[in-house]
Order: C-alpha cells, then structure tokens, then sequence
C-alpha cells in the first residue's frame, strides 16, 4: 500500500496580502494568516462585539492621547504570522500605520476575547505572542466572564498568566 503524503503550501505575510489585493480575500473575510496557513476565524457573536467596543471605548478614553488602539486590525509578528487580534495598543506613530501593519514591536497590548475561539486564542494565538515578544496579552473569556492576563514572555510563553476578574 502506498502512503501519500498531503502537501501544504504555506504562505508568507507578502503572499497574504497579495491574495487580498487580489480579491481572494476581502476585508470583510474572517481569516487571519498563523505559520503560513490561512486560518477561518469564528464568527463573532452579540456579545463579543459588545465587548469589543466598550474595551474600545474605554481604554480611546484612558490612552488615546499617547498610544493608538487598533480594533481587529492585523499585527504582523513574523514573516508568515499575521493575526488579527480583537484589540492591540500600540506604540504611536505620526503616520498611523499608513505604509505597513503593526510589527510585533510596535505592540503593547494585545486583548484577544474569546467566546467558541477560547482553546484556539490560548493555545494557539497567546504563545506566538509570547515567542514574538508582545510585553502583555488579555483574553477574556465571554462564558465565564473572566480575564487572564499574561505577562512577561520568554521563548516558548508568558511566564505569568493569571486571572484578575
């Protein structure tokens, strides 16, 4: 019996964009670009975009006179990783990101929140955040009403992730 071996084509950050431009893609797609593959995101519920937007609000109010808040806008941390957290603070910049996404220094938080995605944001999302170096990572669990907050990344992952509401 012969044993067939699947072929991946992985893509770069470069490819991804290519395909948006392109019209594989659309803006409107949930799809975010982890180690080459093109992942579909789960659709986002009532009140995860509820949420969202007081996150939003709250923390435009707190920061936005000296950091930007992107609002599901990709983050590029390597070459092909490209994911699409729901809320990153970021360090300014006069032109806003204009020309490039955010690089992973560019990050200071990132808030991931998390309905169905919850396994997926923690075991997939949180330590390529880690190995990218993003100082502090929340992800709020909508069923249980809870925030873990990650701090301190090394290689592998954060070496605290603790609960705080």
């Amino acid at each position: 019996m012969a044993i067939h071996q699947t072929l991946r084509r992985r893509f770069s950050v470069k490819d991804f964009a290519r395909m948006v431009e392109i019209g594989i893609f659309t803006e409107d797609d949930r799809v975010e670009l982890i180690d080459g593959e093109v992942i579909v995101m789960s659709p986002i519920g009532p009140r995860h975009t509820s949420l969202v937007k007081r996150l939003n609000a709250l923390l435009s109010r707190q920061l936005a006179s000296r950091m930007i808040i992107s609002v599901q806008d990709p983050v590029q941390l390597t070459d092909d990783t490209e994911p699409l957290p729901d809320l990153a603070v970021l360090r300014c910049r006069d032109d806003f990101y204009a020309h490039t996404h955010p690089q992973s220094e560019d990050v200071l938080l990132i808030v991931e929140v998390a309905d169905s995605s919850l396994a997926y944001g923690r075991e997939e999302k949180v330590p390529r955040y880690a190995r990218s170096g993003i100082p502090e990572v929340w992800v709020i669990d909508v069923e249980q009403e809870t925030v873990t907050q990650y701090t301190h990344p090394d290689e592998q992952r954060y070496r605290n992730g603790v609960p705080f509401f």
